[in-house]
């Protein structure tokens, strides 16, 4: 036994709690929520290797220790950390273990530093692996494969010592002008859900906590406007954007990020009705809250003033900072009467409490690595998963050896930075990234030839580089035409204070996502729209490939492109997955995780709209030009109607079987994802909507083979929100459908009676 119980390994983590807690001053509490410092001021790298600076080692004796140090490996543009002054993946462990040494070995009570790094598709560090974005991965509708890829992510962090990633999950593309729409896994809460449980379960495969950002309802920001006001309602908010955080928070997520946004007239890091009531009561979390970036100091416009904005924050149920001026001063919010002490301690033993449970007491240091599996080739796996077919008039694909002359155009067709999206540090130079141009050359039969010209920029009218492009095309037998948007930044970036681009129209800087990048009109830029239509004007067959960020707006292309393909930022590999599908390689797998709109003005067009049936727009379609879950393979398909084990049941019983039989009806082996919708024809305490996805099968079928996709339908499945914004089944007449996407389903009823 010890006499300092908190050191105890066998003891239960809330007495090992309770006996530090009961041994720390004011101020050492505070520095234990506290999150304020940018991890690469923590050190300088000169000739002879890294040395911690002198801030940081005021920052620790000013508190007596240190709660968390955010993104001590952290490389891009925003910081200024680049391979001549950063952090490598040879020298991370080791720097990561000099920053612990110091805040164990010089504070009284040696409570370890919590190094929390940004993880949000592959870790944002010199040499760490990128996967393709979210969006991309929402398009693979394959939980299992991401949850992989998100276990060798999280081995590789940990190897450089990192604890906590930081990973967007919780957010959905309600508006695709909204510039983070990359970000979020799609427009669905089912889907978000289940991709958001295999991230936290890969992650926590490699002893990596994970922060799920954003809580709440961020996606679903007025006008699709970074960080703006939400219009939710409370039953908009428990119908579609708590589904990924409940599932999260089962799945064992350790903590939340509160969003920037408002919701109901509060701050979301201000208001004790969401990040208390909801979150800790209702959805019964006992993990951390983390505040988005300076999101606290925002409060001062409400407070006035920085020592009552931070008290609000944690009265309202926030635990943690970061980068902020308000939560170092808690202290004196204690002493002034504007917050308890023990509102303080309950957020420090949430920090000390997901310490414990990381055995870093025991553990401080790095582990020696293991063998994880290999993240480059699960990056370029993801990649493929998610090209989606979108049309291919006529089967110019997959391309025959008969194109033997293939003209390659098109502003991203052979640009790393733009296929990689935001949030990803400088890649190293030499490194063997393949663009969609270096994927076609490689994969193309020996006798074919392959030309390349950009043809326009990614941004701007200017068409005069499209005369050249025209020339190669109209001496090719195809042209791939490789359009779409970008989020790379650069030095020359100017960025707001929490790393969101500021850009503007007069100032475009060559992106169009990312965060800080929102825009209102969704169609394509001139000059790539102008490049499209002189190529076509060839009449050689053109495919387009999308390379790209979010949903752009699409024109009808039936007459203009043989073939569409969607590629959302696909990672530095996903050039020869492009390539691998256009050449029949590979299958197109992927399935739309976002309806594609026809343009910005019959916004919002996500599938899953309340069905009020109402007549649409005179002037141009209401539908999406693409649905929900939408993609094609390259054979055909038929899809059998539902069939039910039964079709009446009791919300007591609320258990069944839903059986599709699927057969490939053509000439190649397909992936085939059969999609589950529900749609309430009556009864329900609210409004119902078109309809809801609430299951997904994959099948594997060769030419000619039949199955069946089997769906085990329970009450998760039924579930409503209810009057008091609970989850139940709630008697009423469902349709049950089954379908290749929500604009394509056969359905079968489903009668839930009244209890007896």
């Amino acid at each position: 036994m010890t006499d300092q119980p908190y050191r105890d390994p066998t003891a239960p983590v809330a007495e090992r709690v309770r006996d530090l807690l009961g041994r720390m001053t004011l101020t050492e509490k505070v520095g234990q929520v506290n999150q304020r410092m940018y991890g690469w001021h923590a050190y300088d790298r000169n000739h002879s290797g890294h040395r911690l600076t002198d801030a940081f080692r005021a920052e620790v004796a000013a508190y007596g220790g240190m709660g968390a140090l955010y993104g001590l490996q952290r490389a891009d543009a925003w910081s200024g950390v680049g391979f001549a002054d950063g952090i490598t993946a040879a020298d991370g462990a080791r720097v990561a273990d000099d920053v612990q040494r110091h805040v164990v070995e010089n504070t009284r009570l040696g409570i370890p530093v919590l190094f929390v790094e940004e993880v949000p598709h592959g870790h944002q560090a010199l040499d760490g692996t990128v996967l393709p974005v979210n969006l991309a991965v929402g398009a693979t509708w394959d939980p299992g494969l991401y949850e992989a890829a998100a276990a060798a992510v999280g081995a590789e962090v940990r190897a450089r010592g990192g604890h906590v990633a930081l990973v967007s999950a919780l957010d959905l593309v309600r508006d695709p002008r909204w510039g983070r729409a990359e970000e979020c896994f799609g427009e669905d809460p089912y889907l978000a859900a289940r991709l958001t449980e295999a991230l936290v379960r890969g992650m926590r495969t490699a002893d990596v906590a994970v922060v799920l950002k954003h809580f709440a309802g961020q996606g679903a920001t007025v006008g699709g406007r970074n960080s703006a006001a939400t219009e939710l309602g409370a039953r908009e908010l428990h119908e579609i954007h708590l589904a990924a955080a409940r599932a999260g928070i089962r799945a064992g997520a350790a903590g939340v990020m509160a969003a920037y946004n408002e919701f109901d007239g509060l701050p979301c890091v201000a208001s004790r009705p969401l990040l208390t009531e909801l979150l800790r009561e209702r959805l019964d979390f006992d993990g951390i809250v983390m505040a988005d970036g300076g999101a606290i100091d925002r409060l001062v416009r409400l407070t006035g003033d920085p020592v009552a904005a931070g008290a609000l924050a944690l009265d309202a149920g926030c635990d943690i900072s970061l980068w902020d001026a308000c939560f170092p001063r808690l202290a004196e919010a204690v002493a002034q009467g504007l917050v308890a002490e023990r509102a303080l301690d309950t957020a420090v033993a949430r920090v000390l409490a997901l310490k414990f449970r990381l055995g870093l007491f025991e553990r401080p240091y790095t582990p020696a690595a293991g063998r994880p599996s290999d993240p480059r080739a699960l990056s370029e796996r993801v990649a493929r998963a998610s090209i989606t077919l979108l049309a291919n008039d006529g089967g110019v694909l997959p391309l025959t050896p008969s194109a033997r002359r293939i003209a390659v155009l098109g502003p991203n067709a052979d640009s790393i930075a733009q296929q990689i999206g935001d949030y990803t540090a400088p890649q190293r130079p030499g490194s063997r990234h393949v663009t969609v141009l270096d994927g076609i050359r490689a994969a193309a039969p020996p006798d074919t030839e392959v030309t390349y010209a950009p043809g326009c920029e990614l941004v701007g009218g200017d068409l005069s580089g499209v005369p050249e492009a025209v020339a190669l095309a109209a001496a090719a037998d195809i042209a791939v035409l490789v359009l779409g948007g970008s989020s790379a930044r650069s030095g020359d970036t100017t960025f707001d204070t929490n790393g969101a681009a500021v850009v503007s129209s007069a100032n475009p800087a060559g992106m169009t996502c990312g965060e800080g990048v929102d825009l209102a009109e969704l169609r394509l830029p001139d000059g790539q729209l102008g490049l499209l239509d002189a190529v076509a004007a060839t009449g050689v067959p053109v495919v387009v490939v999308l390379v790209q960020g979010r949903p752009h707006a699409l024109p009808d292309l039936s007459g203009t492109a043989a073939a569409v393909l969607s590629a959302w930022y696909p990672g530095p590999w996903g050039g020869r997955a492009v390539a691998d599908v256009l050449f029949g390689t590979a299958g197109p797998e992927g399935r739309l995780p976002v309806s594609i709109p026809r343009s910005a003005a019959q916004l919002p067009v996500f599938y899953n709209a309340k069905d009020h049936r109402y007549r649409g727009y005179v002037d141009q379609p209401a539908t999406a030009r693409y649905a929900f879950g939408h993609g094609l393979s390259y054979t055909t398909v038929a899809y059998a109607p539902p069939r039910l084990s039964r079709a009446r049941l009791t919300p007591d019983d609320p258990t069944l079987i839903c059986r599709v039989t699927v057969r490939n009806t053509g000439e190649r082996p397909v992936r085939e994802t059969v999609q589950l919708y529900v749609r309430r024809l009556s009864g329900g305490s609210s409004w119902p909507r078109v309809r809801e996805l609430r299951g997904f099968d994959r099948l594997d079928l060769r030419p000619g083979e039949e199955a069946d996709a089997v769906f085990a339908i329970d009450a998760d499945t039924l579930a409503s929100v209810t009057r008091d914004l609970g989850l139940a089944v709630e008697p009423g007449e469902l349709l049950l459908e089954t379908g290749p996407s929500s604009g394509e389903t056969q359905g079968v009823r489903l009668v839930i009676e009244p209890p007896s």
